[in-house]
């Protein structure tokens, strides 16, 4: 694919931006980041994203209702001719109306290996339980939180003496790997 028939995206974050880093790092020519939306006006992920020279939109989900919310969200990137998205911790469940519109179009990086662990505290979980591996999964976003379809995966084992900390962080690495990759994939079938 040329430079210049890269795929726009979003990345839609709330926190510090590890994985917004990881995809902007990704050295392939499928996707460029035209857009860092997120929820959460000081999230970390801005910063980067601002530094790398990309267009932000940042507006406290809080006061709104939530397909409100994702009405205000699905218009920056319609302004902004975005054609998939990416999320990266973005801590808000989306309206189903918002799901619809972005439909096989809209990928999360998740922190564990689906369908296991859904949700949050997935490394607490994992280790609780007594799985002998954790990972990562990305999957198409549907309105089920995270029941869309698995496009990839990455496990690590889980060590003795791990903590929820120990086990996250090599997860995320994990994550880091995973993520450019699956999102390269996706929009080369758009």
């Amino acid at each position: 694919m040329s430079a210049d028939r890269r795929k726009r995206v979003a990345v839609l974050l709330s926190g510090r931006g590890s994985n917004l880093q990881a995809l902007l790092d990704a050295d392939q020519d499928a996707y460029e980041i035209a857009l860092v939306v997120s929820n959460v006006e000081d999230a970390g992920g801005l910063a980067i994203a601002r530094e790398a020279g990309i267009a932000t939109f940042a507006l406290a989900h809080k006061g709104h209702a939530r397909a409100d919310f994702d009405d205000i969200v699905d218009a920056q990137l319609r302004l902004h001719g975005i054609e998939a998205v990416a999320l990266a911790g973005y801590m808000r469940i989306l309206s189903e109306p918002f799901v619809a519109r972005w439909e096989g179009r809209m990928i999360n990086i998740h922190p564990s290996l689906l369908p296991l662990y859904k949700g949050l505290h997935t490394h607490e979980r994992a280790i609780a339980a007594g799985d002998a591996q954790a990972g990562c999964s990305v999957h198409i976003v549907t309105a089920g939180l995270d029941e869309g379809p698995v496009l990839a995966q990455a496990a690590v084992p889980i060590l003795p003496g791990d903590t929820a900390d120990t086990l996250a962080a090599r997860v995320l690495a994990q994550e880091h790997r995973l993520y450019p990759r699956a999102l390269a994939d996706l929009v080369r079938t758009l």
